[in-house]
């Protein structure tokens, strides 16, 4: 996908005035509540006008001022997924998912729909009203609905955020794995960091109505570590884990860490806050934290008034958060040895 767009939208008390070229399958649109991230989704699908500007999608015009072009949202091929599922009431789940596939032209129908159902795991619920569905299951239909539109560009506003975080991260995998299995690129939106680095490799950031920002999404959460109170989280695919003394085992890569949960899946992912790693220049006598890891000390990198220390342990990335002074009396600087201790505590295992 390459998408260029220049646009002002104006409304009583707020603007939108954003101009980019990005080029990508998995592309983030980032900012708090209020930043036009929502408003500039609407004008890409042709459901609300800019002002004045111009919207280019693969080298054809949606939308142009200065040339009197406003192509209608049918005609722009582009398929949105809201925060709320938006499912038809009166529907079952095999009706609403071929709402879009009915009014696709015929020679854009690529898209099989058992195939799709099959990924979504939604084959054995189609004859089921959508009244009768948990929220996972409704905002699975509700993307495949979208997806069977047969679009060329699939917006996603928010998909997650109505969603509680057991099925929020259950649903991340069937967003990644339609796209990536029907090859249809996206744009994500959302305010969240970890959703950013899941679903995305780069991030449009908006603040006020403004483009601020186009950094990878792995820049992005740097970035902003220093401004978020939990700190830059580490995200960690562990493997199967066995019981050692009432904690739980996993292995990380060539390494093993400890953690006070456990679960019995044979992959989980985990998150590590930034500020739970404490970092000691030589190896301790002593301590109560169960995980103690000789690392590498691969970059250094400014956020805000905090410090990341990214670090190499055993072939995995971790990064550390110190102040200037820890940098300073530590001696940390790329290529020293350093060791990191964080608590079995401090892991919080996602759901999925």
């Amino acid at each position: 996908m390459k998408l260029s767009l220049n646009v002002r939208k104006s409304f009583a008390d707020f603007t939108l005035s954003a101009g980019f070229t990005v080029d990508g399958d998995r592309v983030g649109v980032f900012g708090v509540s209020g930043s036009g991230k929502s408003t500039l989704v609407s004008m890409l699908a042709g459901l609300l006008e800019p002002d004045s500007g111009e919207i280019v999608l693969d080298g054809e015009c949606l939308f142009s001022s200065a040339a009197g072009i406003n192509l209608r949202p049918e005609q722009r091929r582009i398929a949105m997924v809201f925060q709320q599922h938006c499912l038809f009431p009166h529907l079952n789940v095999r009706n609403n998912l071929l709402y879009g596939f009915r009014r696709c032209p015929a020679e854009y129908r690529t898209i099989d729909f058992d195939t799709l159902t099959g990924v979504l795991k939604l084959d054995g619920l189609l004859e089921r009203s959508v009244t009768n569905l948990s929220g996972g299951e409704k905002q699975r239909v509700a993307l495949g609905r979208a997806i069977l539109a047969n679009p060329r560009l699939l917006l996603m506003d928010e998909p997650l955020s109505a969603l509680d975080d057991s099925l929020r991260f259950q649903i991340i995998p069937y967003l990644r794995s339609v796209s990536e299995q029907f090859g249809i690129p996206y744009l994500f939106i959302s305010h969240s960091l970890v959703e950013m680095r899941l679903m995305t490799d780069s991030a449009l950031v908006f603040e006020k109505g403004t483009l601020t920002g186009q950094v990878s999404s792995e820049q992005l959460a740097r970035d902003r570590m220093g401004q978020s109170q939990a700190g830059y989280i580490n995200l960690l695919k562990l493997g199967s884990p066995t019981a050692i003394s009432g904690m739980s085992a996993y292995p990380w890569g060539a390494s093993r860490l400890l953690l006070s949960a456990g679960t019995e899946r044979e992959t989980s992912m985990a998150e590590l806050s930034s500020k739970d790693i404490i970092l000691f220049k030589q190896h301790p006598e002593a301590i109560s934290a169960r995980n103690l890891l000789e690392c590498t000390v691969r970059s250094l990198f400014c956020s805000g008034r905090k410090t990341g220390v990214e670090l190499e342990c055993a072939g995995n990335t971790l990064i550390a958060e110190v102040v200037q002074d820890a940098v300073d009396e530590l001696g940390i600087t790329p290529g020293s040895t350093i060791y990191a201790a964080i608590k079995a505590s401090a892991f919080r295992l996602l759901p999925g």
